[in-house]
C-alpha cells in the first residue's frame, strides 16, 4: 500500500519499511515464510525489489521442475531429478571466484547469476524439492551450510555449494577441524547425528544474517553492517550480543547516543560475559564524547 494524500494531510496509511515487513514475516514460527524471509534480506541493498517477482521467478522453476517428475515418481528419483535440474541443467553453483561478494546472500541476485554460497543456494533448493513433495531440510553444519533429505531407505546430505552427497565418513572429515578447534575430541566427542539436525527457518535466516555481518565487518562497512543487526535484532529479540555489535558498528560511524543505548543493553543483560569490562570502558569514554 502506498502514500495516499486527503486534502494535504498525509494518510496514516503507508506502506511498511523493509524492517518492518521483514518483522511480520518472521514474527511467529509457525508457518514462517522461509522463502520470502530470505529473499527480503536484500532489500536493504535493492530496496526496489519486488519480492512477489521473487517469488514467482522460484515457482516458475518448480513448474518447470514438475514437467519433468511422473506424477507416481518414488522419493529418490524426485531427488536425482531435482538434482540434475537445478546443479546440471541450471547450473547453480558456489561462487568460488568471488565468495565474499555480499550479492552472495541475495536471492534475486542467486537466481539471476545462479551463483551464491551453501546457505542461499540451499533455501532455493529447499523449495523446489519442498514443492516436488521430499521431506527436505536445511542442516547448520559447522562452517558449511548442508541439505538433508529423508528417504525410505536413509537420510541424504547434500553439499549446496556443488550438489555433491556426501557419505557419513566425508561428513565426518569435513567436521574434524571444528571438533579440534574446538576441543571436542576424546571425552568430549559428541556423535556427528548431533551436527546433523534440522535447522529450524528462524535459525536459518538467522546464519544468512550473520554470514552477512561478517562480510560487512571484514569491509567495515558500519551503515551496512548496522542494517544487517537490525534484522538480526528483530528476528532474535534476545541475542544481547547482537546489541554489543549494533552498538559497536554506530560508535564507527559517530553516532555515540545510539551506541551507548545498545552498549548499555548489553552491559544490562549479559552478566557473565568476558568482555564486560572492556565494554563498560568503552560506554564510558562514549560518554565522555558526547559531553
Amino acid at each position: 500500500m502506498g502514500l495516499n494524500y486527503n486534502s494535504g494531510m498525509r494518510s496514516v496509511f503507508q506502506a511498511p519499511t523493509s524492517l518492518e515487513y521483514f518483522s511480520m514475516l518472521v514474527d511467529s514460527d509457525e508457518d514462517f515464510p522461509l522463502l520470502e524471509a530470505a529473499a527480503s534480506v536484500a532489500q536493504d541493498e535493492y530496496p526496489d525489489l519486488d519480492l512477489q517477482q521473487v517469488l514467482g521467478d522460484v515457482d516458475q522453476l518448480l513448474a518447470r521442475l514438475k514437467r519433468r517428475i511422473p506424477a507416481d515418481a518414488p522419493a529418490l528419483q524426485r531427488l536425482r531429478s531435482l538434482n540434475q535440474f537445478f546443479f546440471r541443467d541450471l547450473s547453480f553453483g558456489g561462487n568460488i571466484n568471488d565468495y565474499c561478494d555480499p550479492d552472495n546472500s541475495y536471492l534475486n541476485v542467486v537466481l539471476r547469476t545462479r551463483r551464491g554460497i551453501q546457505i542461499s543456494l540451499a533455501v532455493l533448493w529447499m523449495e523446489l524439492a519442498q514443492g516436488i513433495g521430499l521431506h527436505a531440510r536445511g542442516v547448520c553444519f559447522p562452517g558449511h551450510f548442508m541439505v538433508k533429505v529423508n528417504l525410505p531407505k536413509g537420510q541424504v546430505v547434500i553439499d549446496p555449494f556443488t550438489g555433491q552427497s556426501l557419505s557419513r565418513e566425508e561428513l565426518a572429515e569435513r567436521l574434524e577441524p571444528y571438533k579440534r578447534s574446538s576441543g571436542l575430541v576424546d571425552d568430549f566427542e559428541v556423535p556427528l547425528g548431533l551436527y546433523l539436525q534440522a535447522a529450524p527457518p528462524r535459525d536459518i535466516i538467522a546464519r544468512m544474517l550473520r554470514n552477512l555481518k561478517e562480510v560487512h565487518r571484514a569491509q567495515e562497512d558500519w551503515m551496512r553492517l548496522i542494517a544487517v543487526q537490525n534484522r538480526l535484532l528483530v528476528l532474535l529479540p534476545d541475542a544481547w550480543s547482537e546489541y554489543r555489535d549494533r552498538g559497536l558498528a554506530h560508535a564507527e560511524q559517530g553516532h555515540s547516543a545510539l551506541a551507548v543505548d545498545d552498549l548499555e543493553t548489553y552491559l544490562v543483560h549479559a552478566h557473565d560475559a568476558l568482555d564486560i569490562d572492556v565494554i563498560a570502558d568503552r560506554v564510558a569514554g562514549l560518554r565522555r564524547e558526547k559531553h
